[in-house]
Protein backbone atom coordinates (compact mmCIF):
# COMPACT_ATOMS: atom_id res chain seq x y z
CA UNK A 1 0.00 0.00 0.00
CA UNK A 2 1.64 3.28 -1.03
CA UNK A 3 1.72 5.77 1.80
CA UNK A 4 1.81 8.90 -0.30
CA UNK A 5 0.29 12.12 1.00
CA UNK A 6 -1.67 14.20 -1.52
CA UNK A 7 -0.69 17.79 -2.09
CA UNK A 8 -3.65 19.87 -0.98
CA UNK A 9 -4.13 23.32 -2.55
CA UNK A 10 -4.01 24.90 0.92
CA UNK A 11 -0.52 23.47 1.39
CA UNK A 12 0.93 24.50 -1.96
CA UNK A 13 3.46 27.32 -1.86
CA UNK A 14 5.52 28.47 -4.82
CA UNK A 15 9.30 28.50 -4.73
CA UNK A 16 9.21 32.27 -4.82
CA UNK A 17 7.11 32.34 -1.64
CA UNK A 18 9.38 29.83 0.06
CA UNK A 19 12.48 31.78 -0.85
CA UNK A 20 11.01 34.81 0.86
CA UNK A 21 9.92 32.97 3.99
CA UNK A 22 11.22 34.42 7.22
CA UNK A 23 13.96 32.33 8.80
CA UNK A 24 13.68 31.01 12.36
CA UNK A 25 9.88 30.67 12.30
CA UNK A 26 9.92 27.68 14.63
CA UNK A 27 10.16 28.91 18.23
CA UNK A 28 9.78 25.69 20.25
CA UNK A 29 11.75 22.47 19.75
CA UNK A 30 10.28 20.68 16.75
CA UNK A 31 12.06 18.06 14.68
CA UNK A 32 11.52 16.51 11.27
CA UNK A 33 12.00 12.86 10.37
CA UNK A 34 12.53 11.48 6.89
CA UNK A 35 10.16 8.61 6.15
CA UNK A 36 11.84 5.22 5.77
CA UNK A 37 10.01 4.16 2.60
CA UNK A 38 10.28 5.71 -0.88
CA UNK A 39 13.48 7.36 0.31
CA UNK A 40 14.99 10.01 -1.95
CA UNK A 41 18.35 11.24 -0.68
CA UNK A 42 18.50 14.51 -2.59
CA UNK A 43 15.00 15.51 -1.53
CA UNK A 44 15.74 14.95 2.14
CA UNK A 45 19.01 16.89 1.95
CA UNK A 46 17.04 19.84 0.56
CA UNK A 47 14.47 19.32 3.31
CA UNK A 48 17.17 19.52 5.99
CA UNK A 49 18.59 22.71 4.49
CA UNK A 50 15.13 24.33 4.44
CA UNK A 51 14.39 23.15 7.98
CA UNK A 52 17.68 24.68 9.12
CA UNK A 53 16.72 28.03 7.60
CA UNK A 54 13.22 27.96 9.08
CA UNK A 55 14.42 27.29 12.60
CA UNK A 56 13.47 23.67 13.22
CA UNK A 57 15.33 22.20 16.17
CA UNK A 58 16.40 18.89 14.66
CA UNK A 59 16.41 16.74 11.53
CA UNK A 60 16.43 12.95 11.79
CA UNK A 61 17.23 10.19 9.33
CA UNK A 62 16.06 6.58 9.64
CA UNK A 63 18.07 3.49 8.82
CA UNK A 64 16.36 0.29 7.68
CA UNK A 65 17.65 -1.66 4.65
CA UNK A 66 18.57 1.18 2.32
CA UNK A 67 20.94 4.09 2.86
CA UNK A 68 23.53 4.01 5.64
CA UNK A 69 22.66 6.83 8.00
CA UNK A 70 25.96 8.29 9.23
CA UNK A 71 27.16 8.98 5.67
CA UNK A 72 23.94 10.85 4.89
CA UNK A 73 24.07 12.82 8.14
CA UNK A 74 27.59 13.90 7.23
CA UNK A 75 26.31 15.28 3.94
CA UNK A 76 23.57 17.17 5.77
CA UNK A 77 25.97 18.42 8.43
CA UNK A 78 28.17 19.99 5.76
CA UNK A 79 25.21 21.78 4.15
CA UNK A 80 23.55 23.13 7.30
CA UNK A 81 24.66 25.51 10.02
CA UNK A 82 22.52 25.29 13.13
CA UNK A 83 20.02 22.44 13.10
CA UNK A 84 20.70 19.36 15.22
CA UNK A 85 21.02 16.10 13.30
CA UNK A 86 19.83 12.78 14.63
CA UNK A 87 19.92 9.08 13.91
CA UNK A 88 16.25 8.25 13.87
CA UNK A 89 17.03 5.48 14.58
CA UNK A 90 19.97 3.09 14.34
CA UNK A 91 19.73 -0.40 15.79
CA UNK A 92 22.08 -1.51 18.57
CA UNK A 93 23.07 -4.85 16.99
CA UNK A 94 24.47 -4.31 13.49
CA UNK A 95 27.39 -2.14 14.65
CA UNK A 96 29.61 -2.87 17.62
CA UNK A 97 29.06 -0.54 20.59
CA UNK A 98 32.55 0.89 20.12
CA UNK A 99 31.93 1.60 16.44
CA UNK A 100 28.71 3.41 17.31
CA UNK A 101 30.70 5.56 19.73
CA UNK A 102 33.40 6.25 17.12
CA UNK A 103 30.88 7.18 14.44
CA UNK A 104 28.94 9.38 16.84
CA UNK A 105 32.07 11.23 17.99
CA UNK A 106 33.24 11.66 14.38
CA UNK A 107 30.04 13.18 13.03
CA UNK A 108 29.64 15.28 16.16
CA UNK A 109 32.99 16.84 15.32
CA UNK A 110 32.09 17.32 11.65
CA UNK A 111 28.81 18.99 12.59
CA UNK A 112 30.26 21.18 15.30
CA UNK A 113 28.53 19.39 18.17
CA UNK A 114 25.05 18.95 16.67
CA UNK A 115 24.46 15.19 16.84
CA UNK A 116 21.70 13.43 18.77
CA UNK A 117 22.26 9.68 18.88
CA UNK A 118 18.93 7.89 18.46
CA UNK A 119 19.02 4.18 19.33
CA UNK A 120 16.59 1.28 19.14
CA UNK A 121 16.56 -2.49 19.03
CA UNK A 122 14.74 -3.05 15.71
CA UNK A 123 13.35 -6.61 15.61
CA UNK A 124 14.36 -10.22 15.22
CA UNK A 125 13.52 -10.45 11.51
CA UNK A 126 15.71 -7.49 10.58
CA UNK A 127 18.61 -8.21 12.95
CA UNK A 128 18.89 -11.89 12.07
CA UNK A 129 17.49 -11.88 8.53
CA UNK A 130 19.31 -8.79 7.22
CA UNK A 131 22.32 -8.26 9.47
CA UNK A 132 23.05 -11.87 10.39
CA UNK A 133 23.34 -11.11 14.10
CA UNK A 134 21.63 -12.89 16.98
CA UNK A 135 18.70 -10.96 18.40
CA UNK A 136 19.42 -11.73 22.04
CA UNK A 137 18.89 -9.68 25.21
CA UNK A 138 17.88 -6.47 23.36
CA UNK A 139 17.48 -4.37 26.51
CA UNK A 140 20.89 -5.42 27.88
CA UNK A 141 22.45 -4.77 24.46
CA UNK A 142 20.95 -1.26 24.42
CA UNK A 143 22.23 -0.53 27.90
CA UNK A 144 25.70 -1.80 26.98
CA UNK A 145 25.80 0.45 23.90
CA UNK A 146 24.99 3.44 26.09
CA UNK A 147 27.66 2.41 28.61
CA UNK A 148 30.32 2.02 25.92
CA UNK A 149 29.44 5.31 24.19
CA UNK A 150 29.54 7.15 27.50
CA UNK A 151 32.86 5.60 28.52
CA UNK A 152 34.66 6.35 25.26
CA UNK A 153 33.38 9.93 25.09
CA UNK A 154 34.31 10.46 28.74
CA UNK A 155 37.87 9.29 28.07
CA UNK A 156 37.52 6.24 30.31
CA UNK A 157 39.01 2.87 29.30
CA UNK A 158 36.44 0.40 28.06
CA UNK A 159 37.17 -2.15 30.77
CA UNK A 160 35.66 0.40 33.20
CA UNK A 161 32.41 0.77 31.26
CA UNK A 162 30.61 -1.90 33.34
CA UNK A 163 29.38 -3.66 30.21
CA UNK A 164 27.40 -6.85 30.86
CA UNK A 165 27.57 -8.85 27.63
CA UNK A 166 31.28 -8.64 26.76
CA UNK A 167 34.62 -8.14 28.45
CA UNK A 168 36.58 -5.23 27.02
CA UNK A 169 40.25 -4.28 27.12
CA UNK A 170 41.33 -0.78 28.26
CA UNK A 171 40.90 0.95 24.90
CA UNK A 172 40.19 4.67 24.82
CA UNK A 173 39.12 6.98 22.02
CA UNK A 174 42.25 8.19 20.21
CA UNK A 175 41.09 11.75 19.67
CA UNK A 176 39.49 14.48 21.75
CA UNK A 177 35.72 14.53 21.12
CA UNK A 178 33.99 17.87 20.62
CA UNK A 179 31.60 16.98 23.44
CA UNK A 180 32.11 14.57 26.28
CA UNK A 181 28.36 13.89 26.38
CA UNK A 182 26.37 13.49 23.18
CA UNK A 183 22.61 13.29 23.86
CA UNK A 184 21.28 9.74 23.54
CA UNK A 185 17.60 9.20 22.80
CA UNK A 186 16.05 5.73 22.81
CA UNK A 187 12.99 4.53 20.91
CA UNK A 188 11.11 2.22 23.27
CA UNK A 189 7.58 0.88 23.72
CA UNK A 190 7.81 -1.50 26.70
CA UNK A 191 7.91 -0.64 30.37
CA UNK A 192 11.35 -2.05 31.23
CA UNK A 193 12.95 -0.29 28.27
CA UNK A 194 11.29 3.02 29.13
CA UNK A 195 12.33 2.71 32.77
CA UNK A 196 15.88 2.11 31.55
CA UNK A 197 15.73 5.41 29.66
CA UNK A 198 15.10 7.13 32.97
CA UNK A 199 18.24 5.53 34.33
CA UNK A 200 20.64 6.05 31.44
CA UNK A 201 19.46 8.12 28.46
CA UNK A 202 18.59 11.72 27.65
CA UNK A 203 15.37 11.28 25.70
CA UNK A 204 12.47 8.96 25.02
CA UNK A 205 11.24 8.51 21.44
CA UNK A 206 7.82 6.81 21.50
CA UNK A 207 6.44 5.67 18.16
CA UNK A 208 2.69 5.46 17.51
CA UNK A 209 2.02 6.05 21.19
CA UNK A 210 -1.34 7.73 22.00
CA UNK A 211 -0.54 11.31 22.91
CA UNK A 212 -3.01 11.30 25.81
CA UNK A 213 -1.15 8.38 27.42
CA UNK A 214 2.34 9.87 27.37
CA UNK A 215 2.01 10.30 31.12
CA UNK A 216 2.20 6.51 31.52
CA UNK A 217 5.62 6.47 29.94
CA UNK A 218 6.75 9.48 31.93
CA UNK A 219 5.89 7.63 35.15
CA UNK A 220 8.14 4.76 34.10
CA UNK A 221 10.89 7.22 33.20
CA UNK A 222 10.56 8.78 36.66
CA UNK A 223 10.97 5.34 38.26
CA UNK A 224 14.18 4.76 36.36
CA UNK A 225 15.47 8.24 37.10
CA UNK A 226 14.86 7.71 40.82
CA UNK A 227 17.00 4.55 40.75
CA UNK A 228 19.89 6.50 39.24
CA UNK A 229 19.40 9.66 41.33
CA UNK A 230 18.47 11.68 38.23
CA UNK A 231 15.91 14.41 37.68
CA UNK A 232 13.23 13.01 35.30
CA UNK A 233 12.57 16.49 33.95
CA UNK A 234 16.03 16.37 32.37
CA UNK A 235 14.87 13.53 30.10
CA UNK A 236 13.06 14.73 26.99
CA UNK A 237 9.93 13.23 25.46
CA UNK A 238 10.35 13.34 21.67
CA UNK A 239 7.57 11.31 20.04
CA UNK A 240 7.57 10.50 16.35
CA UNK A 241 4.46 12.39 15.25
CA UNK A 242 2.28 11.83 12.20
CA UNK A 243 0.88 15.15 10.97
CA UNK A 244 -1.49 15.28 8.00
CA UNK A 245 -2.11 18.96 7.21
CA UNK A 246 -4.83 18.66 4.58
CA UNK A 247 -8.44 19.83 4.97
CA UNK A 248 -11.67 17.88 4.95
CA UNK A 249 -12.10 14.13 4.75
CA UNK A 250 -8.77 13.68 3.00
CA UNK A 251 -6.87 13.94 6.30
CA UNK A 252 -8.91 11.27 8.09
CA UNK A 253 -8.78 8.98 5.06
CA UNK A 254 -5.00 9.19 4.92
CA UNK A 255 -4.76 8.73 8.70
CA UNK A 256 -6.82 5.54 8.50
CA UNK A 257 -4.54 4.21 5.78
CA UNK A 258 -1.38 4.90 7.78
CA UNK A 259 -2.73 3.47 11.05
CA UNK A 260 -4.01 0.28 9.40
CA UNK A 261 -0.63 -0.20 7.74
CA UNK A 262 1.26 0.03 11.04
CA UNK A 263 -1.13 -2.27 12.90
CA UNK A 264 -1.62 -4.82 10.13
CA UNK A 265 1.66 -4.70 8.25
CA UNK A 266 4.42 -3.92 10.75
CA UNK A 267 4.47 -7.04 12.91
CA UNK A 268 3.01 -7.26 16.41
CA UNK A 269 4.74 -4.25 18.01
CA UNK A 270 2.05 -1.65 17.47
CA UNK A 271 -0.83 -4.06 17.81
CA UNK A 272 0.43 -5.09 21.26
CA UNK A 273 1.06 -1.48 22.26
CA UNK A 274 -2.35 -0.20 21.22
CA UNK A 275 -4.17 -3.24 22.55
CA UNK A 276 -2.71 -2.40 25.94
CA UNK A 277 -4.18 1.07 25.67
CA UNK A 278 -7.71 -0.21 25.09
CA UNK A 279 -7.81 -0.71 21.32
CA UNK A 280 -7.63 -4.52 21.29
CA UNK A 281 -10.91 -5.09 19.43
CA UNK A 282 -10.05 -2.49 16.80
CA UNK A 283 -6.53 -3.88 16.34
CA UNK A 284 -7.76 -7.44 15.95
CA UNK A 285 -10.23 -6.41 13.27
CA UNK A 286 -7.66 -4.26 11.43
CA UNK A 287 -5.15 -7.11 11.50
CA UNK A 288 -7.74 -9.63 10.28
CA UNK A 289 -8.65 -7.47 7.31
CA UNK A 290 -5.08 -6.45 6.50
CA UNK A 291 -3.59 -9.95 6.54
CA UNK A 292 -5.97 -11.16 3.83
CA UNK A 293 -5.13 -9.57 0.48
CA UNK A 294 -8.76 -9.93 -0.54
CA UNK A 295 -9.89 -7.65 2.30
CA UNK A 296 -6.78 -5.48 2.82
CA UNK A 297 -8.41 -2.43 1.22
CA UNK A 298 -11.11 -2.63 3.89
CA UNK A 299 -8.66 -2.44 6.82
CA UNK A 300 -8.61 1.38 6.99
CA UNK A 301 -12.38 1.35 7.49
CA UNK A 302 -11.84 -0.43 10.82
CA UNK A 303 -9.76 2.47 12.18
CA UNK A 304 -11.94 4.56 14.48
CA UNK A 305 -12.10 8.33 14.86
CA UNK A 306 -10.75 7.92 18.39
CA UNK A 307 -7.65 6.18 17.04
CA UNK A 308 -7.10 8.95 14.49
CA UNK A 309 -7.29 11.54 17.26
CA UNK A 310 -4.94 9.63 19.55
CA UNK A 311 -2.30 8.68 16.98
CA UNK A 312 -2.19 11.51 14.44
CA UNK A 313 -2.71 15.22 14.00
CA UNK A 314 -4.99 15.51 11.00
CA UNK A 315 -6.74 18.53 9.52
CA UNK A 316 -6.01 21.83 7.83
CA UNK A 317 -2.56 23.38 8.46
CA UNK A 318 -3.81 25.95 10.98
CA UNK A 319 -5.53 23.25 13.04
CA UNK A 320 -2.38 21.12 12.95
CA UNK A 321 -0.20 23.98 14.23
CA UNK A 322 -2.62 24.71 17.06
CA UNK A 323 -2.95 21.04 17.95
CA UNK A 324 0.82 20.60 18.14
CA UNK A 325 0.93 23.52 20.57
CA UNK A 326 -1.89 22.03 22.65
CA UNK A 327 -0.26 18.62 22.85
CA UNK A 328 3.00 20.12 24.04
CA UNK A 329 1.16 21.05 27.22
CA UNK A 330 0.17 17.38 27.61
CA UNK A 331 3.75 16.10 27.48
CA UNK A 332 4.69 16.10 23.79
CA UNK A 333 7.75 18.24 24.51
CA UNK A 334 9.79 17.77 21.35
CA UNK A 335 7.57 16.41 18.55
CA UNK A 336 9.46 14.82 15.67
CA UNK A 337 7.20 15.18 12.67
CA UNK A 338 7.24 12.49 10.01
CA UNK A 339 7.78 13.99 6.58
CA UNK A 340 5.22 12.79 4.01
CA UNK A 341 6.42 9.90 1.86
CA UNK A 342 6.16 9.99 -1.89
CA UNK A 343 5.57 13.73 -2.13
CA UNK A 344 7.38 15.80 -4.80
CA UNK A 345 9.73 18.48 -3.55
CA UNK A 346 7.36 21.48 -3.96
CA UNK A 347 4.80 19.76 -1.76
CA UNK A 348 7.35 18.70 0.84
CA UNK A 349 8.77 22.21 0.97
CA UNK A 350 5.25 23.55 1.48
CA UNK A 351 4.64 20.99 4.23
CA UNK A 352 7.81 21.99 6.08
CA UNK A 353 7.06 25.70 5.77
CA UNK A 354 3.41 25.35 6.80
CA UNK A 355 4.34 23.59 10.05
CA UNK A 356 7.36 25.72 10.90
CA UNK A 357 5.19 28.05 12.95
CA UNK A 358 4.22 25.15 15.22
Amino acid sequence: MPLTLPLAPSLFLTYKTLQGANPMLAKQPTGLLAFWRDYDRKTYVKAAVLADRLGYDSFWLPEVWGYEVFSLLTEIALKTKRIKIGTGIINVFSRSPALIAMQAATIDEISGGRLILGLGTSGKNVIEGLHGRDFEKPLTQTRDVIRIVRALLDGRPLNEADAKLRQYRPFTLDFEPVRRRIPIYVAALKQKSITSIGEMADGWMPIFWPYNRLGDGREWIAEGAAKAGRNPSDIATAPFTTVIPIPGKGASSKAREIISFYIGGMGDYYKELLSGFGYADECNEIERLYRDKATRKMAPDAVTDDMIEALTISGDPLYCRREIARRRELGMEQPIINLPPGMPWPGMAAFITALARA
